[in-house]
């Protein structure tokens, strides 16, 4: 099925190329980025051979759901790329909510990157910075992967997808959702920054923690340096998690987290098994 951008984003600049099969669409994108592609440029697949998460991992994605990557070039300095994983959630939610009818607290965003129907994943999202040249310049690409009609099977805590609750949802509607709602939250991000250099993310970090699952409650964070339990208290200027426990409160920039109440079983997922982007 060919799938479109919204009319609103490509008024905006944005442009697509819609693939039926490839590698991986952040890949994709990193290269247009690298033969001088200028940015704004969606790229879609409906099946990804060498799909990846975060830390490399591999996950799987069967045709009907959507993968796509969205290439910015030089979109802000390199200390506030992070914030975009935040904006790119936050269009997430609003794209999901607008194809279902479903908002917070049923929908939640789960820190970093993952969007949650009925505590139970339906998206994911990816975000990569690359320096293309020394001094060159930065190349973000944003990878998201929707569960559309397929949910994954063997994960660490429940996944489903949005046919679930409904039935006749495309990946052209989700794109198109999509896509209007990253242009507009994107614009929204740039011109706050520029009204509250003081603090550029904090509208972000307001509506992002709005939408939020576990903010108040005892959570786990899985680590490479070990695993850590405390409070979810919420997040501070520039997006790490912020975890209380006995020892005081701690910053976290990265890690796995997990709610009790979501886990089918503590235990790491066996090596080398496929998973659903995280």
């Amino acid at each position: 099925m060919t799938v479109h951008l919204s009319p609103e984003t490509e008024s905006a600049g944005y442009r697509l190329i819609s693939l039926e099969a490839t590698g991986s669409t952040n890949d994709d994108a990193l290269q247009a980025a690298r033969s001088g592609d200028p940015g704004q440029l969606w790229i879609t697949a409906a099946e990804q051979l060498s799909g990846r998460g975060r830390h490399g991992r591999q996950w799987s994605s069967p045709p009907g759901n959507l993968y796509a990557s969205l290439l910015l070039v030089d979109p802000c300095d390199v200390a506030s790329a992070p914030q975009l994983g935040f904006v790119a959630g936050l269009a997430l939610h609003e794209a999901v909510e607008t194809v279902t009818g479903l908002g917070a607290p049923r929908l939640a965003l789960k820190w970093p990157n993952d969007l949650l129907l009925d505590g139970a994943k339906v998206s994911g999202l990816l975000l990569e910075g690359h320096r293309l040249q020394p001094n060159g310049p930065l190349a973000i690409v944003i990878g998201f992967g929707v569960n559309v009609s397929f949910a994954p099977s063997g994960t660490p805590y429940p996944a489903a997808s949005l046919q679930q609750v409904r039935p006749s949802l495309t990946r052209d509607e989700v794109l198109q959702a999509l896509s209007g709602a990253f242009a507009r939250a994107f614009a929204a991000w740039r011109a706050s920054s520029r009204m509250n250099a003081s603090d550029p993310f904090g509208a972000i970090r307001r509506l992002w923690l709005e939408r939020a699952a576990g903010v108040g409650q005892e959570v786990t964070l899985r680590l490479p340096s070990g695993e850590r339990r405390g409070i979810f208290e919420g997040l501070d200027r520039f997006g790490r998690l912020q975890l209380k426990s006995a020892a005081g409160v701690e910053l976290i920039d990265a890690g796995d987290l997990y709610f009790p109440n979501l886990l089918h079983d503590i235990a790491k997922p066996s090596a080398g098994a496929k998973r659903s982007q995280s």
